[in-house]
């Protein structure tokens, strides 16, 4: 075997993988704000799920893409466990397409239709306006070209006739069950390597319609496949949430069960799907096409009936990942600084980052509402020294909060050096401007409790009325911050800013008349002036904090209507 074929095998095979990868990048980019609501519309029951998985990875031609993307979902909490195990399903089988429109690549030159591909998919670039459309025939025509080149390539190498590859496979005994074990872990292996099934599955299809490789441990391979998939999603939810990290082993379970129940009827199953096909598994020559089509078959039944088994049987899969895989005690502390929806381990998907990132800022702008509520807590502390400790708890949230700023905004930094839509780079934006005016809330509690230090350190205290108008200027600020955080649901059809510009501007009209006020009890000696300097700067600070919440439900509004 020349170097020259090897090259050929090589490039033609990264031809496969490039398209491929174009085509759902193009797709993501196309659809990806929408998938969300599709996915969230079309997950309703387990059987709509398994359709919306096979949809999906029908049209991204990636299996491996569906389920990051699915798990970032669930990461989101977007996606509920269970819906995510059936659309995981549903990718199994959508994925099968990819083996049958190598096998069609096998039956005939399929690289005669690229070159109009290449001509529209050009055209459709520079047009600019439908660049993405472009990106994905461009991406099509790769993987064409690369199925049309590796039928031909594998055609050259000859390999029915090349007696140390012969050689090799003949020495391994047909009728083994090691020999079935020892394909299977080869095709895992091989597939975790390359990170991509169909490129091992091409291999596969080359060496058994070249006549080199028996059906039996062909179809070991592609069950090997089935496994290896799946460690790529798991590796992505390695440093997600628990709840993305049950919906990857969630795969990995669908996968082992299926290749489990494979081996035990493996050779009367083999022949079954061969049957479908027309094919005789024991006879020597073959239709290179008849093979394809036979691995396909294969690929494709495995897949359905493995879901028909389980489909029924999700609820109970869900229980058993949820006891394997046990919460962080970091998920369970609302004061641990950890973020949770946009940890490093799920960055496949950029579109779908952008969601994960509005509901990691919808979380940020909850812990600041929890921070304000200790202010509240704190301005009705009696006890000096628990309102200390009140203070340095306060104080500790707020160098939190700062630090999740800068966690989102370099996570969103690193989100737009990717290739978005011009829709999710308005977007990102858009956060980038939310995280700094929550920001600015947690600095308004700190300010509150250093105002508050201040006072309870002081021999003087607050009247009665004083006490009271800043509850209601708390109150007022409180209800606005829930508005706010009402809005921040990214499930929310409908969103309006009115009931928060209504607060901010009742919250407006009672400062101006209670600084009026303090002016003339100062005056007439009602309080001092230095207790009055602390009960307008409190006053103050929630009117600043009421701006705050306006200028987050503005730019949340902005996203909305993207």
């Amino acid at each position: 075997m020349s170097v020259l074929i090897i090259f050929k095998l090589l490039g033609s095979l990264a031809l496969l993988m490039f398209g491929m990868k174009s085509m759902s990048d193009s797709l993501q980019k196309l659809a990806g704000p929408q998938l969300r609501h599709v996915l969230g519309a079309m997950t309703t029951n387990r059987f709509t799920g398994v359709l919306t998985g096979m949809m999906v990875t029908a049209s991204v031609q990636s299996s491996t893409a569906t389920t990051v993307m699915t798990v970032s979902f669930v990461n989101a909490g977007l996606l509920t466990l269970a819906q995510a195990i059936s659309v995981i399903m549903g990718a199994n089988i959508g994925t099968t397409l990819t083996a049958w429109i190598m096998s069609a690549g096998f039956s005939f030159d399929i690289s005669n239709c690229v070159y109009p591909a290449f001509l529209l998919g050009i055209v459709l670039i520079y047009l600019k306006k439908y660049r993405i459309v472009g990106d994905f025939i461009f991406g099509l025509s790769f993987l064409l070209l690369g199925l049309g080149t590796l039928r031909m390539t594998g055609i050259e190498m000859d390999l029915g006739n090349n007696t140390a590859i012969l050689g090799f496979f003949s020495s391994f005994d047909p009728d083994s069950f090691l020999t079935t074990l020892t394909f299977l872990l080869l095709g895992g292996v091989l597939t975790f390597c390359v990170q991509s099934s169909a490129a091992v599955m091409a291999i596969t299809m080359i060496l058994c319609s070249a006549g080199a490789l028996p059906i039996y441990p062909g179809s070991a391979l592609v069950m090997g496949e089935n496994i290896g998939t799946t460690i790529t999603s798991n590796l992505a939810a390695l440093s997600a949430n628990t709840q993305a990290r049950r919906a990857a082993l969630a795969h990995l379970f669908f996968n082992v069960f299926g290749v489990i129940w494979v081996l035990i009827i493996f050779r009367p199953f083999i022949n079954f799907t061969c049957d479908l096909v027309g094919v005789d598994p024991t006879a020597s020559t073959q239709s290179p096409a008849r093979l394809s089509f036979a691995l396909a078959a294969f690929h494709t039944s495995f897949n359905v009936i493995n879901t028909a088994i389980l489909i029924g049987f999700i609820p109970q899969i869900e229980r058993i990942v949820c006891w394997l895989i046990k919460p962080k005690v970091s998920e369970t502390s609302s004061d641990d600084f950890k973020l949770r929806y946009i940890q490093g381990g799920i960055m496949r998907t950029p579109e779908i980052a952008v969601l994960q990132a509005q509901r990691e800022v919808g979380l940020y702008s909850e812990r600041t509402q929890n921070m304000f509520n200790l202010v509240q807590k704190l301005f009705d502390e009696t006890d000096f020294s628990k309102a200390e400790k009140e203070i340095e708890h306060i104080e500790k949230l707020e160098d939190q909060s700062d630090k999740m700023e800068m966690e989102i905004a370099r996570y969103l930094e690193e989100v737009s050096n990717y290739h978005l839509s011009d829709e999710s780079k308005a977007k990102v934006r858009a956060m980038i401007r939310m995280i700094s005016e929550i920001e600015s809330i947690g600095d308004s509690c700190h300010n509150f409790a250093r105002t508050l230090r201040h006072y309870y350190s002081s021999k003087e205290k607050f009247t009665d009325e004083q006490v009271e108008n800043v509850r209601q200027m708390m109150s007022l600020a409180n209800d606005s911050l829930t508005e706010m955080n009402s809005m921040m649901s990214i499930e929310r059809e409908h969103l309006s800013i009115d009931r928060i510009k209504e607060l901010e501007k009742k919250i407006n009209n009672r400062r101006d008349v209670l600084k009026d006020k303090n002016i003339t009890d100062v005056d007439n000696h009602v309080y001092s002036y230095r207790i009055s300097t602390m009960y307008i700067d409190l006053i103050c600070e929630c009117e600043k904090l009421a701006d705050y919440v306006l200028n987050v439900a503005e730019a949340r509004l902005m996203i909305h209507k993207l």
